[in-house]
């Protein structure tokens, strides 16, 4: 867990100032998209605490349910890979399908059904190529599904599931995960349970790649930096962040896109330039970067993650009123 303290923050380096002292609480909240490329969504919280962004955080990597492979039924499995290193290898494959149709299932049930469970095969078997060159060395050509991927792993349906769910594509996320070798002769014949679970549990269960938030970087020229100076500035920090200017023939630095900047603390190296700067950062402004794993797109996962910050809440507020008052 991250706890955030004032000592955190760049304020308490020399060379930066806080930008938020005034501003805290004066910006109402907001929420801005940035940027949303496939399984990849950039956003901004604007106007909250620490606390609420990484409450935020935490349950998008914790608590937002997914399916996952539980259980794995071993019927035959002559690879060299174990048993147990195969079932947890499966595990960790993410299933596109939507936790939000299932239940979960009682810790007592031993048999899954339509509701809370979804089962999956992979059934599989290497031969060899009898097309393939004398001369040749490639397993490629040799061989015949002597790779075992995610794409062979088929859905089963349990009871009426296909009535259930008729326009349903359960299956793995990516098609080309590599699960196993295989030499002619061996072969996996297993039965896959997938189950809904929270990341809390288990990791198989987190959505997302990654979620993670950084605040918003505010930088200040105290002073107009020209010419050579200027050119040294812009190497100091990201590209993109510092540009120059042509004013009156001289060569003018301006901070054009703050938001680049990783706060490399570069600039302070150089003596001439450490006093004309002023880093910063706005501490109610927060950028968040979420990378689902492909299992529910991330606007929906940020969706998701709201309704159980507000479930929260909502639980505290039930708790408080319920406490008699002296």
């Amino acid at each position: 867990m991250i706890q955030v303290h004032t000592t955190d923050f760049p304020g308490n380096y020399p060379g930066y100032d806080d930008a938020w002292d005034q501003q805290r609480f004066e910006e109402a909240f907001r929420v801005d998209v940035i940027r949303e490329e496939g399984d990849s969504l950039e956003f901004d919280m604007v106007g909250i605490d620490a606390a609420i962004a990484n409450a935020f955080r935490r349950i998008l990597l914790a608590e937002v349910p997914t399916m996952a492979v539980e259980k794995v039924f071993v019927y035959n499995n002559t690879s060299i890979v174990q048993d147990e290193i195969l079932a947890h290898r499966l595990g960790l494959i993410p299933i596109r399908a939507d936790p939000r149709l299932f239940e979960y299932r009682n810790q007592g049930d031993q048999e899954g059904t339509e509701i809370d469970t979804l089962q999956f095969q992979l059934k599989i078997k290497c031969s060899r190529n009898p097309q393939a060159a004398k001369e040749s060395s490639d397993p490629d050509e040799l061989y015949c599904n002597h790779k075992v991927y995610s794409k062979h792993m088929t859905w089963v349906p349990l009871g009426n599931q296909t009535d259930l769910f008729p326009d349903a594509d359960f299956r793995p996320v990516h098609d080309d995960i590599l699960i196993a070798l295989l030499r002619p002769g061996q072969e996996i014949d297993v039965l896959m349970h997938c189950v809904k679970g929270i990341g809390k549990d288990h990791a198989k269960f987190s959505p997302v790649a990654t979620a993670s938030y950084r605040l918003l970087p505010d930088i200040t020229l105290l002073k107009p930096i020209e010419d050579e100076a200027a050119e040294t500035l812009q190497k100091c920090f990201s590209p993109g962040v510092i540009e120059i200017q042509n004013i009156k023939g001289k060569k003018v630095a301006r901070v054009a896109n703050a938001r680049l900047d990783t706060f490399s603390r570069e600039v302070f190296r150089h003596e001439g330039l450490k006093n004309l700067v002023r880093l910063a950062r706005v501490r109610n402004h927060y950028i968040f970067s979420v990378e689902s794993t492909g299992i529910l797109p991330p606007d929906v996962l940020v969706s998701e993650a709201i309704k159980i910050l507000m479930g929260k809440c909502q639980r505290f507020l039930n708790e408080l009123d319920s406490v008699p008052m002296e």
